[in-house]
């Protein structure tokens, strides 16, 4: 069977004079860090209604929001194990998903307090997906040190991801639909399809959260409300919030499938 362990040990800790490695940890701050330096390459290339100041606000809201809600559904994840750990595990902590979600709910709330009308997701849309992506190749390395590891499998996807067991590589097919995305996005932008501001933002949540529904099913959660994770319920209840967006793509789908 053909297995990356054999390639690639996981978890995978390079030791570089004398000290171990997070290559997780590593990653993750270099997500950050490429993602915010795409933004800014991105909007000094494209022309922002939204001024300097509102847009400061704008951040600062997403940052605070992500970090509480990132906590939040992280924690809801496996309460009963999360429950007997210290705060400051708690506290470190997190999930995207959460984040995403809880980073929505504060720029809506900052553009609320500021009075500002216009859409700000676009510009933040192939940062964020160019962030999850490095994010993702750090869970994938760290192995089941991280919560982002599958079921186990007999399916040829399957890689030890550290345990001795074939498991569904999860972080790498968060990879690759991410890439698919991200390419698709940019196609996107160069056609004529009469969006709104901030369409190809939601574009990215429903199509990424819809996609995270799924695969939680292939993940070893513990499903206590209605036969759902905590991860699934933040999903569907992204997917409501999105409604009034999923309905108009629908609209226009079966336009064109009528025109053909």
């Amino acid at each position: 069977m053909t297995n990356l362990h054999l390639i690639v040990s996981l978890p995978f800790e390079p030791i570089v004079f004398g000290v171990k490695l997070n290559m997780h940890l590593i990653l993750e701050y270099l997500a950050f860090f490429i993602g915010f330096r795409y933004y800014v390459f991105l909007r000094k290339r494209s022309t922002d209604v939204i001024s300097s100041n509102n847009r400061l606000s704008i951040i600062i809201g997403a940052v605070f929001g992500a970090l509480f809600l990132s906590r939040v559904i992280a924690f809801f994840e496996n309460p009963i194990v999360h429950f007997d750990q210290s705060l400051l595990y708690n506290l470190n902590n997190k999930t995207i998903m959460g984040g995403l979600f809880g980073g929505l709910l504060g720029v809506e709330l900052s553009k609320k307090i500021i009075g500002e009308e216009h859409s700000s997701g676009d510009l933040f849309t192939l940062p964020i997906i160019l962030g999850i992506i490095i994010g993702r190749i750090g869970c994938f390395l760290a192995g089941v040190k991280e919560f982002t590891y599958g079921t186990e499998t007999t399916f040829f996807t399957g890689i030890d991801l550290g345990d001795g067991l074939s498991r569904h590589p999860i972080a790498l097919y968060e990879v690759v639909f991410l890439l698919f995305l991200f390419i698709m996005i940019r196609k996107i932008q160069k056609t004529d399809l009469n969006l709104k501001n901030g369409d190809l933002f939601k574009f990215f949540m429903v199509t990424y959260f819809s996609l995270r529904f799924c695969i939680e099913f292939i993940k070893p959660n513990s499903f206590c409300f209605l036969g759902l994770s905590s991860i699934q319920i933040l999903c569907l209840i992204c997917l409501v919030y999105y409604q009034k967006f999923i309905l108009r793509g629908i609209t226009y789908v079966r336009k064109k499938l009528y025109l053909l």
